[in-house]
């Protein structure tokens, strides 16, 4: 099937244009007030190459509230650590991550790959202390907010003035990526930001007010981004994304999920409301898209969670439209068309593997 001109115009680029100098991934180290969830210690990585073009990833990885799911000497679920073997490590995956396939959006840019190791969306500023069954305690330092903010502190004393900026997650990423978009994009005023989250867009939840008081996000998110409206008890997941774009309506938003996340899936049972993801994707999409017009979202088929650390990035192809077609258009400014796969057979339609939970 034919691409419309939009979707072609990256990829005649890129036939035409060999790859730039890169440095090699750097991981850092930046201590201070930064840490894993258990207190090990907290990492990112960087890899220099256009100064220009500059993609920063917010790693997925779960998310922890209890004491049943942040205990790391039971059934965790979530990254506790930042280390390779967590999948903290962007040298492992695929994706907008495999430097060396020319098809790669990314492949010229420099990156930032921010590890997640802490249960709170990368959002928390909160030492809570949690109950085993047996009732012993043990504390988690839900401190994503420090951890991503190191990260963007180096990024802003690292790149003077990129012209274009990808703020993407995947996961417990892209819940808080559009926040960090709008950060990003208060610091470059002059840049061009482009947010871009996989992953995270289905969970269509009362506040998760427990959430947010354990990891102490509202305190954490700065005044100039929440404004004086939002508190733990009515602030929902799709608020994070209201909030960015009335703090900053420059910022385009874009959203790639699959119909049935089984991940998604996951976690809505976890906190108590097992649903099929679909319905309530389309209705969360369909109520951020009346108060954010600009936003995008593309819906491909099945239960696979996420897009952007996987060979799916390359395979996924939805109503004629390839994924990484559409994620190019994406990086090179342009305004893409919603993508959908259609009814419900054809959303369940040639269903995939979940994938790892993350």
């Amino acid at each position: 099937m034919n691409l419309p001109a939009q979707y072609l115009t990256g990829a005649l680029m890129l036939a035409c244009v060999g790859p730039l100098w890169a440095a090699p991934w750097e991981t850092i180290y930046p201590g201070g007030d930064t840490l894993c969830a258990t207190g090990t210690p907290f990492n990112f990585h960087v890899r220099k190459a256009d100064p220009a073009r500059l993609m920063i990833f917010f790693n997925g990885g779960g998310a922890c509230w209890s004491g049943s799911s942040c205990d790391v000497e039971g059934k965790p679920s979530y990254r506790p650590y930042a280390t390779a073997a967590a999948g903290n490590d962007p040298r492992q995956y695929d994706g907008a991550f495999a430097l060396d396939n020319p098809e790669n959006p990314f492949r010229d840019w420099s990156q930032v790959f921010v590890s997640y190791c802490t249960g709170d969306v990368h959002l928390g500023a909160a030492e809570t202390t949690y109950s085993r069954a047996d009732g012993s305690e043990f504390n988690i330092h839900h401190r994503g907010w420090s951890n991503s903010m190191a990260a963007l502190d180096y990024l802003f004393a690292t790149f003077s003035q990129p012209q274009r900026i990808v703020v993407a997650g995947g996961s417990a990423g892209a819940v808080s990526s559009p926040i960090f978009a709008a950060l990003v994009a208060a610091h470059y005023p002059a840049s061009t930001v482009i947010q871009f989250g996989g992953g995270g867009a289905g969970y269509r939840l009362p506040p998760p007010t427990q959430l947010w008081r354990n990891w102490g996000v509202l305190a954490a998110i700065p005044a100039s981004i929440k404004g004086s409206d939002y508190t733990v008890d009515n602030t929902s997941m799709l608020d994070l994304y209201r909030m960015a774009a009335a703090a900053a309506p420059r910022v385009r938003f874009h959203q790639f999920d699959h119909a049935y996340d089984a991940v998604q899936e996951d976690f809505h049972a976890l906190l108590g409301k097992p649903v099929e993801l679909l319905p309530g994707l389309d209705a969360n999409r369909r109520e951020l898209k009346a108060a954010i017009p600009h936003l995008r979202g593309y819906t491909a088929a099945g239960e696979f969670h996420t897009l952007l650390r996987y060979p799916e990035l390359y395979t996924r192809s939805t109503a004629g439209v390839r994924a990484v077609d559409w994620l190019r258009a994406i990086a090179a400014g342009e305004d893409v068309a919603d993508v959908h796969c259609g009814d419900t057979a054809s959303c369940r339609a040639g269903q995939q593997p979940p994938g790892e939970r993350d």
